[in-house]
């Protein structure tokens, strides 16, 4: 687990560096996050989304289920290059909704059940070895089965995020809001150190289910 740890801490490390970084550039518009947000929900002719501030930093997202988009303070209020790379990568979140994009669905479809297979998981596994049986084998694999939902999870989750940066450079570029190429650099950093976030999740959660499934694998030679 220590390169999956490496690995996701870098990645934090990268997004987080990047979004101070171009936080710091006020972007040639003018616009703040929230108006921003606004204009392209306009341009893209979605009108049933609703705009909310949510608190924290880098908490920004959108909910499929109620139609909202969820903005932190530092990017709804702020006008820099940064805080419209993270509306707009949302707003092609609320996009992907609107034209029923089949990767967006078949996660939000998984989440239900990630949330309690995780969680399972490890229960199913502890309790599989110590019963020491053909039975407590059996649990024991159902367990690693859950965690191999996690991956699948993961692995869902990279064409949706990626798809979701490439419909809001687009937007803002069609849109007429960035207006240097400093500001299309300054975007195209943003989501690519944000997508890399999730390449990190995935190879935890690879690296995650491949632990566990030594882990009862030894077990099992050891019983």
């Amino acid at each position: 687990m220590l390169p999956a740890f490496i690995l996701v801490m870098l990645a934090q490390w990268w997004v987080r560096s990047t979004y101070r970084k171009w936080g710091k550039v006020e972007n040639g518009s003018g616009l703040t996050g929230a108006e921003a947000a606004k204009r392209l929900l306009q341009y893209g002719g979605v009108s049933d989304v609703s705009l909310d501030a949510i608190p924290g930093q880098m908490t920004d997202h959108y909910d499929p289920r109620n139609h909202t988009l969820r903005l932190s303070a530092g990017v709804a209020n702020g006008r820099s290059v940064a805080s419209l790379a993270i509306a707009a990568h949302e707003i092609g979140h609320a996009m992907q909704d609107k034209h029923g994009y089949a990767p967006l669905r078949f996660r939000a479809a998984l989440v239900p059940i990630v949330n309690y297979g995780s969680r399972l998981g490890v229960f199913l596994i502890l309790i599989g070895l110590v019963l020491r049986s053909v039975l407590g084998t059996q649990l024991a694999w159902v367990g690693v089965g859950m965690f191999a939902l996690g991956a699948v999870f993961s692995l869902a989750t990279l064409p949706v995020e990626l798809n979701a940066s490439a419909r809001a450079r687009a937007l803002l570029s069609e849109a007429g809001i960035l207006r240097s190429s400093e500001e299309q650099q300054g975007v195209r950093s943003v989501l690519t150190a944000a997508a890399f976030t999730y390449v990190a999740a995935l190879a935890a959660a690879i690296l995650q289910l491949l632990y566990w499934a030594s882990f009862v694998r030894g077990g099992r030679r050891r019983n």
